[in-house]
């Protein structure tokens, strides 16, 4: 999960009409991810349909249902893992208002929560954050980094080397798949 930046609604006569999944809408939430999940970062659309998402249940909110500040963009796992569910003393991180970084942390391809940090707990506990086929993709790319890096010391030119360096540091870029899990290992690394 990385911080996000809601873009302004493109369409806000959609909403008024009570139109939240709007095409022109859903694509400006798809743009501010980056095509990834806003809770997983696992890109949607090569494998699923993505979703509006309501950040305060609509179920649990109704009065926000058409909110732009309530609305993200998720994958079908996500959304259904929190569907209806939210604890008022103990909400969701919500990677468009704060900095999901004060709440998680990444070892390897599992994500923790910071020391203390209850949101946290609930956030990777309610979104089941560290689900079989998550842990799996993101081992996969963590052994495909791991691989570069072993590459990238051994190249003994040191132009070629910096470029694969370069290369590996884009890895962490936040349009990347796993971006978070993937800076805090080149952080961890020295590399960052």
């Amino acid at each position: 999960m990385i911080a996000l930046i809601r873009p302004e609604c493109p369409n806000p006569t959609a909403l008024a009409k009570g139109n939240y999944k709007h095409p022109v809408n859903k694509d400006a939430l798809r743009k501010s991810t980056a095509g990834k999940c806003m809770y997983c970062e696992s890109k949607i659309e090569h494998n699923s349909y993505a979703h509006v998402e309501h950040i305060k249940p609509k179920a649990i909110f109704p009065e926000l249902e058409f909110v732009w500040d309530n609305l993200g963009y998720s994958c079908e796992v996500c959304n259904d893992n929190k569907w209806q569910k939210y604890n008022e003393t103990t909400p969701f991180i919500n990677p468009y208002s704060e900095n999901p970084d004060d709440h998680i942390v990444f070892f390897e391809f599992y994500v923790y929560p910071r020391e203390g940090s209850e949101r946290g707990e609930y956030s990777i506990t309610e979104l089941r954050l560290n689900r079989a086929g998550l842990i799996e993709r993101r081992k996969e790319k963590i052994d495909k980094l791991y691989t570069m890096i072993k590459i990238a010391s051994s190249i003994s030119n040191e132009l070629i080397r910096n470029q694969v360096i370069t290369d590996l540091r884009t890895e962490s870029d936040k349009d990347k798949e796993y971006s978070a899990m993937i800076k805090s290992v080149l952080v961890a690394l020295g590399i960052l």
